[in-house]
Protein backbone atom coordinates (compact mmCIF):
# COMPACT_ATOMS: atom_id res chain seq x y z
CA UNK A 1 0.00 0.00 0.00
CA UNK A 2 1.65 3.15 -1.10
CA UNK A 3 2.81 5.78 2.09
CA UNK A 4 -0.20 8.59 2.24
CA UNK A 5 1.18 11.99 1.21
CA UNK A 6 1.47 14.52 3.78
CA UNK A 7 0.76 18.54 3.85
CA UNK A 8 -0.85 20.27 0.92
CA UNK A 9 -0.42 18.86 -3.24
CA UNK A 10 -0.80 19.80 -6.33
CA UNK A 11 -3.14 23.04 -6.71
CA UNK A 12 -3.45 23.53 -2.78
CA UNK A 13 0.09 23.40 -2.45
CA UNK A 14 0.67 26.03 -5.21
CA UNK A 15 -2.13 28.59 -3.22
CA UNK A 16 -0.59 27.87 -0.21
CA UNK A 17 2.37 29.21 -1.71
CA UNK A 18 1.08 31.95 -3.33
CA UNK A 19 -0.30 33.37 0.07
CA UNK A 20 2.81 32.71 1.71
CA UNK A 21 4.71 34.77 -1.02
CA UNK A 22 1.75 37.52 -0.26
CA UNK A 23 2.18 37.82 2.94
CA UNK A 24 5.94 38.02 2.57
CA UNK A 25 5.30 41.09 0.22
CA UNK A 26 3.06 42.78 2.02
CA UNK A 27 5.36 42.49 5.54
CA UNK A 28 8.80 43.62 3.59
CA UNK A 29 9.79 46.86 3.53
CA UNK A 30 10.56 49.79 1.10
CA UNK A 31 14.19 48.60 1.06
CA UNK A 32 13.07 45.06 0.74
CA UNK A 33 11.14 45.50 -2.14
CA UNK A 34 13.95 47.61 -3.72
CA UNK A 35 16.73 45.09 -3.65
CA UNK A 36 14.01 42.71 -4.93
CA UNK A 37 13.12 44.93 -8.07
CA UNK A 38 16.66 45.31 -8.47
CA UNK A 39 17.22 41.84 -8.12
CA UNK A 40 14.74 41.09 -11.01
CA UNK A 41 15.85 44.05 -13.47
CA UNK A 42 19.79 42.80 -12.77
CA UNK A 43 18.35 38.95 -14.24
CA UNK A 44 16.71 40.30 -17.08
CA UNK A 45 19.48 42.42 -18.04
CA UNK A 46 21.78 39.77 -17.77
CA UNK A 47 19.70 36.91 -19.96
CA UNK A 48 19.00 40.09 -22.32
CA UNK A 49 22.92 40.56 -22.56
CA UNK A 50 23.52 36.77 -23.18
CA UNK A 51 20.52 36.54 -25.89
CA UNK A 52 22.15 36.40 -29.53
CA UNK A 53 21.26 38.74 -32.24
CA UNK A 54 18.78 36.56 -33.53
CA UNK A 55 16.70 36.34 -30.16
CA UNK A 56 16.71 39.36 -29.78
CA UNK A 57 15.41 40.53 -33.31
CA UNK A 58 12.58 37.71 -32.91
CA UNK A 59 11.85 39.10 -29.08
CA UNK A 60 11.01 42.77 -30.23
CA UNK A 61 8.46 42.20 -32.75
CA UNK A 62 6.53 40.36 -30.05
CA UNK A 63 7.00 43.21 -27.55
CA UNK A 64 6.00 45.73 -30.35
CA UNK A 65 2.93 43.65 -31.03
CA UNK A 66 1.85 43.47 -27.44
CA UNK A 67 1.84 47.38 -27.14
CA UNK A 68 0.14 47.47 -29.89
CA UNK A 69 -2.76 45.04 -28.54
CA UNK A 70 -2.77 46.94 -25.32
CA UNK A 71 -3.31 50.07 -27.53
CA UNK A 72 -5.68 48.92 -29.33
CA UNK A 73 -7.87 47.91 -26.63
CA UNK A 74 -7.54 51.06 -24.94
CA UNK A 75 -10.31 53.59 -23.96
CA UNK A 76 -10.46 57.10 -24.89
CA UNK A 77 -10.04 57.91 -21.31
CA UNK A 78 -7.18 55.73 -20.98
CA UNK A 79 -5.54 56.97 -24.21
CA UNK A 80 -6.00 60.56 -22.79
CA UNK A 81 -3.99 59.44 -19.18
CA UNK A 82 -1.50 57.68 -20.92
CA UNK A 83 -0.59 60.97 -23.26
CA UNK A 84 -1.30 63.37 -20.26
CA UNK A 85 0.96 61.02 -18.32
CA UNK A 86 3.63 61.23 -20.79
CA UNK A 87 3.12 65.29 -21.48
CA UNK A 88 4.00 65.89 -17.48
CA UNK A 89 7.19 63.66 -17.78
CA UNK A 90 8.86 65.85 -20.25
CA UNK A 91 7.57 68.84 -18.83
CA UNK A 92 8.87 67.83 -15.55
CA UNK A 93 12.36 66.41 -17.33
CA UNK A 94 12.77 69.58 -19.27
CA UNK A 95 12.07 71.68 -16.19
CA UNK A 96 14.68 69.60 -14.51
CA UNK A 97 17.92 69.99 -17.28
CA UNK A 98 20.42 72.49 -17.42
CA UNK A 99 20.91 75.35 -20.35
CA UNK A 100 23.96 73.13 -21.76
CA UNK A 101 21.31 69.87 -21.79
CA UNK A 102 18.65 71.86 -23.63
CA UNK A 103 21.04 73.50 -26.23
CA UNK A 104 22.11 69.90 -26.81
CA UNK A 105 18.86 68.32 -27.04
CA UNK A 106 17.70 71.57 -29.50
CA UNK A 107 20.90 71.16 -31.67
CA UNK A 108 20.14 67.28 -31.85
CA UNK A 109 16.30 67.85 -32.84
CA UNK A 110 17.72 70.29 -35.71
CA UNK A 111 20.42 67.44 -36.82
CA UNK A 112 17.70 64.82 -37.07
CA UNK A 113 15.36 66.91 -39.34
CA UNK A 114 17.62 67.48 -41.28
CA UNK A 115 17.70 63.48 -41.73
CA UNK A 116 14.69 62.62 -41.77
CA UNK A 117 11.92 66.06 -41.86
CA UNK A 118 9.13 63.40 -41.52
CA UNK A 119 9.96 62.81 -38.21
CA UNK A 120 9.84 66.38 -37.39
CA UNK A 121 6.98 68.16 -35.51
Amino acid sequence: MPKRKRGFTGDAARTQQAIREHERRVSETDEGTNRRLSTITQRGQDRRAEEIEEQNNSRLPVMAQRGQKRRAEETKEKINSRLSDMAQRDHERRAEETEGQRNSRLSNHGTACKRTPSKCY
